[in-house]
């Protein structure tokens, strides 16, 4: 389906964000076949997901960045969600504690960046010093200005080490934030996610917008590239995920170790258990 290419964000690439951004473009699969098409890819990915683990060479960083009720936790929960946790995990990055604020900005991050074979998800990210940080004027602008090539040199530490890096922004219009913050406040088990804060967030959408799409057009590259994706129609959105993460995958060639145990011999004690009269098939 070419998703990959679809919604990339090209190195140095003018991005200006609009609520068409927020969905499909041009022809997309229905809910039914999306669902169908996204449950096939969640079997690939558990395939490429243990070759990974077992080849022990290589890892993979997915980075989820999103507005206030931009479905970050929903794609963790529909396409991570079913892979195995021993090499698969997830690091949400909240206001730093006291510790982390005593240290460079990507200190806390780098200690969470993935080891060989594991797939690491980033519940936010290091972005957020160049989005709430900016946002809200917690550094000077100066400042500021120079977190994009930390960011960026950052990421080709990782991408020279054996990272891959898949970067996701999860793009919803104003108009769909505001239909899941009532759909929260009707659901008593979605209770938990309120906060008054969302609505003094939202009053910012213009400058969060804005920052988005300075992250966007300064911290795209070959090896570690960002992708829009239209969020409004949550199945959509875990259909081109999934989709250009198995993509990515597969062109890893992936090369799990051969076994270094006698297989004959293996075999032989396997044919003899089978042959035990207690064996009740």
């Amino acid at each position: 389906m070419d998703f990959d290419k679809k919604y990339l964000v090209k190195p140095n690439q003018k991005i200006k964000l609009t609520s068409d951004d927020a969905e499909p473009k041009g022809e997309a699969p229905n809910k039914e076949a999306a669902l169908a098409q996204t449950a096939q890819n969640l079997e690939k990915l558990k395939v490429l997901q243990e070759a990974l683990w077992a080849e022990h060479k290589q890892s993979v960083l997915v980075v989820l960045q999103a507005i206030d009720g931009g479905g970050k936790d929903g794609v963790i929960e529909n396409i991570f969600g079913p892979l195995n946790s021993a090499g698969c995990r997830i690091a949400s990055f909240k206001v730093p504690t006291p510790i982390e604020a005593d240290h460079d900005f990507l200190w806390r991050v780098h200690a969470q960046a993935p080891a060989k074979g594991e797939i690491v998800v980033f519940n936010r990210s290091h972005y957020e010093q160049v989005l709430v940080v900016r946002v809200h004027g917690f550094e000077p602008e100066e400042i500021n200005k120079t977190r994009y090539e930390q960011i960026n040199e950052f990421e080709r530490l990782l991408t020279s080490n054996n990272t891959h890096i898949l970067k996701f922004f999860l793009h919803i219009s104003k108009d769909e934030q505001l239909e899941r913050f009532g759909a929260r406040l009707e659901d008593e088990t979605k209770h938990w996610k309120l906060s008054a804060g969302d609505y003094a967030e939202r009053a910012l959408w213009a400058d969060y917008e804005a920052a988005f799409e300075d992250m966007l057009n300064k911290c795209s590259a070959q090896k570690a590239p960002w992708f829009i994706i239209p969020a409004n129609k949550k199945y959509y959105r875990d259909l081109v995920i999934s989709e250009i993460i198995v993509a990515a995958l597969e062109e890893l060639k992936i090369a799990p170790p051969k076994t270094s145990e006698d297989l004959e011999e293996i075999r032989r004690l396997y044919e003899a258990e089978l042959g035990k009269a207690d064996y009740l098939g």
